[in-house]
């Protein structure tokens, strides 16, 4: 039978969803891009696909500010574009008393229900310890074991990656871990209390041990044009068809670092859509980089056999494959976009070498970020890792932190892939669950070390071959926003650097750059980089914008319901 459909309003117009997909899949399928209009009147539509950016604000049932990409469609909806500044409803004359909420004290309190989290779930719970994983999802899995959304005849079954994913859930479930979904935990505090939102308002957990899983989300690329309708990152890509069943248009073209950028083309191409090219930023592999090829060969045979695949999907697909490239600039062009390929170093770019693409859809995956914002904002002690460009929190072999009773797990910590975070997670579960005084299996622990040490092998290999210099101010002119949200241009940065403006604080207050919704995810760590590279210092866990909470935008309603009386 056909995948169940319901049908909703937006601006007025009947737009038909296959029930329990995301509000941005069902606009997305319907050909339409813009969620939302700036403070300066810019269209802005799916960026991240995950819940971190904010740029794909719609007004849903009269409630202004719900992120599409995170709002299921589960029934009839009246959804218009949400517009800045809208006027806010009138307050209430006279508001209820503002209840505390419900305290739950599981022994192990983990966040996030990515590969690292519902591993330490299964770990901890399997030792005995009461376990409660808390995910901004509607449902476990987290980016990489993503499960669908929609079923029926016309969609495209699970595959292998789904099927894992379930397969992990399932045992968790079966062993009796409490999943709490649609929670945002954004706060930390002493005693070991976290406070968050969820669908019926504030909750709060006090756990004897927390286990931090919130994975990562991906880098900026700010070149001009990064953030016009139909410019979204590979994983908002990916999410659409891996949750959906949806492709972000017919006409795509990749651009990134990584292996994440093959994999996308691959699923793209099965789904009916014509993949123009892949640019990727690092140089092509080649007989030099054998002896990387023969250790990730070694170390994760089924991983390097999934490679291949893609590639062969690829290639017979006739999608073109671009070497140490780089998207330059993206233009609008009636309703497709004009896309500007050119060498990854702005220094060594002419006319002459440029290439272009008109496609419906530009996909950016230019690696990842840690989402380590909970982490930083209680204190955690971090170091930062040149190699990779990205702080990495600082444990023990068991996942302790510098704070007593606080974890961590997975991509949060530092990029090792989900393969490596599923072994991680389990060796961190287990660690959190013996420091209570559980029983754990020592085999067990024994082979998920050997399979750690195995995909970090393997990732360093990896990350040897797609070696890459990050992003290059040169590509960018005055105009180019670093700031999504408060849209914050170059120039306007340039400006305050030239006053011997220092402190990234001082830039901040000067300028309004990270002040906005997505509290400096993207512009960030483009703005450290500038600092550094201008003022000649290495990048540490004290540069950047400081996190403080709430870490996550959060209702007014639910953060006084969490503040003393």
């Amino acid at each position: 039978m056909d995948a169940p459909l319901q049908t909703f309003t937006y601006n007025g117009q009947t737009v038909t969803a296959r029930r329990g997909e995301s509000l941005a899949a069902a606009l997305t399928a319907a050909g339409i891009r813009t969620f939302r209009t700036t403070a300066k009147g810019a269209e802005r539509g799916i960026f991240c696909g995950m819940g971190v950016c904010q740029d794909c604000l719609v007004e849903v049932d009269g409630k202004p500010n719900q992120r599409a990409c995170m709002t299921k469609v589960n029934g009839p909806l009246v959804v218009s574009q949400e517009a800045h500044a809208r006027p806010l409803p009138p307050a209430e004359a006279n508001p209820s008393p503002r209840q505390a909420p419900a305290v739950e004290r599981p022994d192990v309190l983990i966040i996030g229900a990515g590969p690292a989290g519902i591993a330490a779930a299964i770990e901890a719970r399997r030792a005995g310890a009461s376990v409660i994983v808390a995910d901004e999802r509607a449902k476990a899995g987290g980016q990489y074991y993503k499960q669908l959304d929609v079923k029926g005849s016309d969609v495209a079954p699970p595959d292998p990656q789904h099927a894992k994913g379930a397969q992990l859930i399932a045992e968790a479930v079966a062993l009796g871990v409490e999943f709490r979904h649609d929670i945002t935990i954004w706060g930390a505090f002493e005693g070991r209390q976290y406070a968050g939102s969820g669908p019926s308002g504030a909750v709060r957990f006090e756990p004897r041990a927390a286990i931090i899983a919130t994975g990562a989300y991906e880098r900026p690329w700010p070149v001009p044009g990064w953030t016009l309708p139909g410019v979204m990152t590979t994983g908002a890509a990916q999410t659409l068809w891996r949750t959906a069943r949806r492709i972000p248009g017919k006409r795509v073209l990749i651009a990134g670092n990584g292996p994440l950028n093959l994999q996308l083309a691959a699923e793209l191409v099965s789904g009916g859509c014509e993949v123009v090219a892949i640019a990727e930023a690092a140089a092509s592999p080649s007989i030099l980089e054998a002896g990387s090829l023969a250790q990730m060969l070694l170390s994760a045979p089924d991983l390097i056999r999934d490679g291949l695949a893609y590639q062969k999907v690829a290639r017979k697909a006739g999608v073109g494959m671009h070497y140490k490239t780089v998207v330059r600039k993206i233009e609008q062009e009636g309703q497709a976009l004009r896309v500007t390929l050119g060498p990854a170093v702005a220094k060594a770019g002419t006319a002459s070498e440029e290439t272009n693409y008109t496609v419906d859809a530009v996909c950016l995956g230019y690696g990842f970020e840690p989402a380590n914002e909970l982490l930083r904002g209680m204190g955690v002690d971090h170091a930062f890792d040149p190699v990779r460009r990205q702080l990495v929190t600082i444990r023990d072999d068991g996942g302790r932190t510098s704070l007593p009773g606080v974890y961590a797990a997975g991509d949060c910590t530092g990029l090792g892939g989900a393969k490596a975070a599923l072994a991680e997670g389990a060796i961190v579960g287990a660690a959190a669950a013996a420091d209570l005084g559980f029983g754990v299996d020592p085999l067990h622990l024994a082979a998920s070390r050997r399979n750690l040490a195995r995909h970090r092998r393997f990732q360093k290999a990896l990350w040897s071959l797609y070696k890459f210099g990050g992003f290059d101010s040169g590509l960018i002119d005055s105009e180019t926003l670093i700031c999504r949200c408060e849209e914050v241009k170059f120039g306007d940065i340039e400006d305050a650097l030239a006053t011997d403006m220092r402190m990234i604080g001082a830039v901040k207050r000067q300028t309004r750059v990270g002040m906005g919704r997505c509290q400096g995810r993207y512009c960030g760590p483009v703005l450290d980089t500038l600092l550094a590279g201008r003022f000649g210092y290495e990048r540490h866990d004290l540069s950047g914008f400081a996190p403080r909470v709430p870490v996550r935008p959060v209702a007014i309603a639910d953060l006084a319901a969490e503040m003393p009386s």
